[in-house]
């Protein structure tokens, strides 16, 4: 295999830097429970953007209605907070700058978002440990370190008392403090557990790439190990052309014997990871790949029926849980509503339909906005009734919102709905 693209050193860890103390050294934590945290208290079904505003409630911990309120009060201005955090932290803390991408434009405030998406959901227990434990094994790919997180409470408390100075007081310090330890500590204690048992990132070659329109390519690859995942979840994903900066992608088909893993990649606009993917990439380039994450996968211990709406490339996934469900040898009902705009959208629709042909159980029905002027959410009205099946979303943030909407209004339980995080569709649109 060739030797992997250059631009892949770490940085010097630098020295941690008050109020924040260093975060104790991760020792082997096979048996460690995350540190202790507020009783849980209401929470919203999915992280959201600190521009949206938090209205305290009679449940949330005093420290919860800090951080809430901190984060209304910012959040008309999350850009200026985004662009001041990181120029304080290149400006004290030089030897970070290497783990960001040379371009920040597209990435600076990715870290941010996180942060304050993780403080919001500090009286949710279950909810913000196993966010923050994904955060936490997810940035191993960045080479994040322990020593580097007190750098960064530092720089995010610096920025947010200087945006939030109509209400920033020692009290409020003082919980974005307690906020930011828990949080630091969950990370470290998931990154040096993952350590243990997977690399932090693994190296890929493209051995297929399938142009299946002018801007979707099919694209399969081979990793340098064993890379384990279930059907229905994603990676993120870095090339050569634009180190650093990392895209996610859902594999498109269930676990392989042969171990190969492929994606669907549409380029879009300006879009610098997709583009060089669908335009660019060629069998023989290496790739990198993150580890595997997200929870819309299949349950196998119960016999539901499923029922999968997936937009564009977005059937990727959902191809990817057809076959995970016939490797089972389950006879349970499968429903695809398979959503595009034009005929040529449906790139996939061929392989989806033999599916059909080979399974009794799994019905396949194309939804084409142009021709039926139906979207959607709309299509899957018709059928039904849905209400004794598990959904599974999958396409562009618009059509998950749409469709969650319309999926409860048809009966199905907000806990049987699942899908990627919107936040991180976002970040994948480029």
């Amino acid at each position: 295999m060739p030797e992997p693209p250059a631009p892949f050193d770490r940085p010097r860890s630098p020295e941690p830097a008050e109020p924040f103390e260093k975060p104790r050294s991760p020792e082997p934590p096979v048996s460690r429970q995350a540190p202790p945290l507020p009783a849980p208290g209401p929470s919203s079904p999915e992280p959201r953007s600190p521009a949206q505003r938090f209205d305290p409630t009679p449940q949330a911990s005093p420290d919860a209605v800090l951080i809430r309120r901190t984060m209304a009060e910012v959040g008309p201005v999350a850009d200026k907070v985004t662009s001041y955090f990181y120029a304080l932290l290149f400006v004290r803390h030089p030897d970070l700058r290497p783990l960001f991408p040379a371009a920040m434009d597209t990435q600076r405030d990715r870290l941010l978002k996180a942060l304050l998406t993780a403080a919001e959901h500090i009286d949710n227990t279950p909810v913000l440990v196993d966010y923050l434990q994904n955060l936490g094994r997810g940035h191993r790919k960045y080479g994040t370190r322990p020593e580097h997180y007190p750098a960064v409470g530092e720089c995010l408390i610096g920025s947010l008392s200087r945006f939030a100075s109509a209400i920033w007081d020692a009290e409020t310090e003082a919980a974005w403090v307690r906020a930011y330890t828990t949080i630091s500590q969950v990370m470290i204690d998931a990154a040096a557990a993952d350590e243990l048992r997977a690399p932090a990132w693994w190296y890929a070659e493209v051995v297929a790439h399938d142009l299946r329109t002018p801007d979707i390519a099919v694209i399969t690859v081979r990793p340098d190990q064993p890379y384990p995942f279930l059907a229905g979840q994603y990676t993120s994903l870095e090339t050569p052309w634009w180190p650093r900066i990392w895209r996610h992608y859902s594999f498109a088909s269930a676990p392989r014997s042969d171990g190969l893993l492929s994606f669907h990649v549409k380029a879009v606009p300006a879009g610098w990871v997709s583009n060089a993917l669908v335009h660019r990439a060629r069998p023989g380039d290496i790739i990198r790949l993150g580890p595997p994450a997200g929870s819309m996968t299949v349950d196998h211990t119960t016999d539901s029926g499923l029922l999968c709406l997936g937009g564009g490339t977005g059937i990727a996934p959902i191809k990817a849980l057809v076959e995970d469900v016939a490797e089972h040898g389950e006879r349970r009902p499968v429903e695809v509503f398979y959503g595009a705009r034009t005929d040529h959208d449906l790139y996939d629709i061929d392989t989806m339909l033999r599916l059909q042909q080979s399974h009794p159980w799994l019905a396949v029905r194309p939804v084409v906005d142009q021709r039926a002027h139906l979207h959607l959410p709309d299509a899957v009205r018709e059928y039904g009734p849905w209400n004794e099946y598990d959904a599974y979303l999958s396409g562009p943030p618009g059509m998950i919102r749409s469709g969650v909407d319309a999926l409860r209004a048809a009966g199905i339980p907000s806990d049987r709905i699942r899908h990627d995080s919107v936040e991180e569709l976002v970040a994948a649109g480029d």
